[in-house]
Parts: structure tokens; C-alpha cells; sequence
């Protein structure tokens, strides 16, 4: 990376949880920076954030921040996204964009490094970074469908609170003290006096239920068709990653009560055979996933070791008897880092290295 030209980077959303990831990010893997200006709302305009031992100071987010920028790293939101995204391309910024504001245009690429890195060549300056679930999900699945075709997918989501922001993250804890303050123990056993029902104003809950103890089988907005946009999101963004505009693929997308780190349950059917030793080999081998896959001694991927890697982890590989050609596979990998900031430093590391147009 020391070879590579230093650019002027730009990252709209500082502050925020995958704003922040980004920073470090870069600094963990040593990007190219020359120039560094911190984009955020004018509320955070002046705050500090440490970078490289020196604490730079945030800008209010405006058109003119773009000028002299090269890359421009944005994770603000869909609304910033649409408002600015295109301004810093005209001001000659290459953008790669966290929200889904552009991930299904025509002519944005999806790009996951691992798995379609040949989408950046022909680019026009924005580049969509995609939901972080489907990264999760697809940098396994990846080796699988080049090596056997994959003929359906059905995953099942468990996702880590930050994936709603860190307003949630707060929810889950106060949630937590709360739950545990109505307890008391007796003859051995927790017993639970009244269910945590009402919130204290002081709370802000971007979570539409009670996450503290309990599972909430709703990620985004739900849809006409009943499933979530979320749901949505892995089925359309899977099937363009991987360039298969009918491949089947069902997702049910569950919010769990961990900080960090999404896992998700994959049911695969591949067109041509697939040995569970073969997959094993391959996962092996793919950049970007840690095999974790000996349950017998205890080994397979948790939330709580994937949380803070760049690998998505991968295990409880077996044979689904069900069906033909039928796969399942466990995986964790951290939402924040792979499934946004480490993904989308990944690209911005491509567009500068000159190996795509």
C-alpha cells in the first residue's frame, strides 16, 4: 500500500458508528491519506476525532467540502446521500456510499471486493456499498456459486443492535439494567417481577420493541408483501451482486439482542453437486472468511469473536438432506466493519490502486 498515490479523502458521517469505524479502518490498514476533512451535520461542525495522533476537527457537510477531495466515504443516511453524493462526483470526488440510496440504480456498481470486483471497471465516479447483511452473507456464498451455481438461497438473519445506530446499542443496555433491576433472586432461580413495558422519556428507542431479553422478528419498515425492507434489500441486492436477476432467494431478518456482529443461518441449493468436504476446501481458501467449522471441540462462529474482525466466519457447513444439492452454513461477521466501513475502505483500496478504470 505504500506504493500507491496518497489521495484526499473525504468521510461524510464522521461521527456516526460506521463514520467512526471508517477512521479507524483507515488507519488499520494504512490507507494512502494525504488529506483528510471530517463531513458531519452542523450540530457535530467542531468537534475533534483522533486521527493518526492528531485530532482533526469536524466540518458542517456542504457542497464546497468536496473541492480538492479524491474519495469521498459516505455513511450519513439515504436523504445526504441523494442531496450531496452527486455534487461531489460533478466536483470530482469518487464517492462509495454506505446507504441505499443508489444501490439499485442501473448504473451505480454493488461492489463487494471478494465477490465482484470486476463491477468497478466503467464506474462514473459512485460506487454503492451494499446492505451489510448481504456482504455478510455473499462472501461465503461467493467461492460456492462459482464452483456449483448456486439455485436458491433462504437465510435467516440474527442482527446485532448496532446495526440500528448507536441509539440502539444504548436501548439494549438501559433495556438490559432495567429488566435486571425487576429481578430478584429466589431459591436458586431468577424470577421476573413485571415485564419491562414502559420506558422512561429519557430513553430514546429507535427499536420498535422491548430488545432486551427478547427477539424482534422486524428489521426496517415492513412491506405490502409482508416480508421487511431489509428482506427486500438482501433479495434484490444478492441477486445483482451476483448477477442473477431470477435466482430465488427468501430472507427473514430477526434483530437479537447482541451489541456487535450479525450471524445469519444460510440454506443453499446448488445446480450442480457439492461435497460438504469440497465447500470446506474452498471456504478455506476465499479471501475475506475465516473457517470455524469443528462443532465437535466447540468451534464455530459467535457473534462475540466475529466482532471487531474484517472475516466473516464461517461454520456448522453440512449436508441439508431436504433437499437436492442442499447446503447449510452458520456465519458471523461484524456488521460495522465488513458489513459497512472495512467494505467500503476495501473499494475506495481498488479505485486507487489502478487496477479498475
Amino acid at each position: 500500500m505504500s506504493r500507491r498515490k496518497r489521495v484526499n479523502v473525504a468521510v461524510v458521517g464522521a461521527t456516526g458508528a460506521v463514520g467512526t469505524e471508517m477512521l479507524r479502518v483507515l488507519q488499520q490498514r494504512r490507507f494512502p491519506v494525504k488529506g483528510l476533512r471530517l463531513l458531519a451535520s452542523s450540530r457535530s461542525a467542531g468537534r475533534r476525532i483522533p486521527f493518526h495522533g492528531s485530532a482533526r476537527r469536524v466540518e458542517a457537510l456542504t457542497k464546497r467540502a468536496f473541492d480538492g477531495i479524491d474519495v469521498a466515504l459516505f455513511s450519513a443516511g439515504a436523504s445526504r446521500s441523494l442531496e450531496f453524493a452527486p455534487e461531489a462526483v460533478r466536483r470530482g470526488a469518487i464517492v462509495v456510499d454506505n446507504s441505499s440510496a443508489f444501490r439499485m440504480a442501473s448504473d451505480v456498481p454493488l461492489v463487494v471486493p471478494e465477490v465482484n470486483p470486476h463491477a468497478l471497471n466503467g464506474h462514473q465516479g459512485l460506487i454503492a456499498n451494499p446492505n451489510c447483511s448481504t456482504i455478510i452473507m455473499l462472501v461465503p456464498l461467493a467461492p460456492i456459486h462459482r464452483r456449483a451455481g448456486i439455485a436458491r438461497i433462504i437465510v435467516s438473519t440474527y442482527q446485532s443492535v448496532s446495526g440500528a445506530g448507536a441509539k440502539a446499542v444504548l436501548q439494549l443496555y438501559e433495556e438490559t439494567k432495567r429488566v435486571l433491576r425487576q429481578c430478584r433472586v429466589a431459591s436458586g432461580q431468577w424470577r421476573v417481577r413485571s415485564k419491562l413495558v414502559t420506558r422512561h422519556s429519557s430513553l430514546v428507542t429507535p427499536l420498535p420493541k422491548q430488545i432486551a431479553f427478547n427477539v424482534i422478528p422486524q428489521v426496517d419498515v415492513f412491506l405490502d408483501s409482508a416480508y421487511t425492507k431489509e428482506e427486500m434489500k438482501m433479495v434484490h441486492e444478492t441477486r445483482k451482486i451476483l448477477e442473477a436477476p431470477r435466482l430465488p432467494v427468501s430472507a427473514t431478518c430477526v434483530r437479537v439482542p447482541v451489541f456487535f456482529a450479525h450471524s445469519e443461518a444460510v440454506w443453499v441449493e446448488t445446480r450442480r453437486p457439492i461435497s460438504v468436504e469440497q465447500v470446506r476446501a474452498l471456504l478455506r481458501r476465499a479471501p475475506g472468511v475465516a473457517l470455524a467449522d469443528a462443532p465437535s471441540v466447540g468451534s464455530y462462529p459467535q457473534p462475540i469473536e466475529a466482532a471487531g474482525q474484517d472475516a466473516v466466519l464461517v461454520g456448522r457447513i453440512r449436508r441439508d438432506e431436504s433437499v437436492r444439492n442442499g447446503l447449510v452454513l452458520w456465519v458471523s461477521g461484524d456488521n460495522l466493519r465488513k458489513g459497512a466501513a472495512t467494505n467500503a475502505v476495501q473499494i475506495a483500496e481498488l479505485l486507487i490502486s489502478g487496477r479498475v478504470n
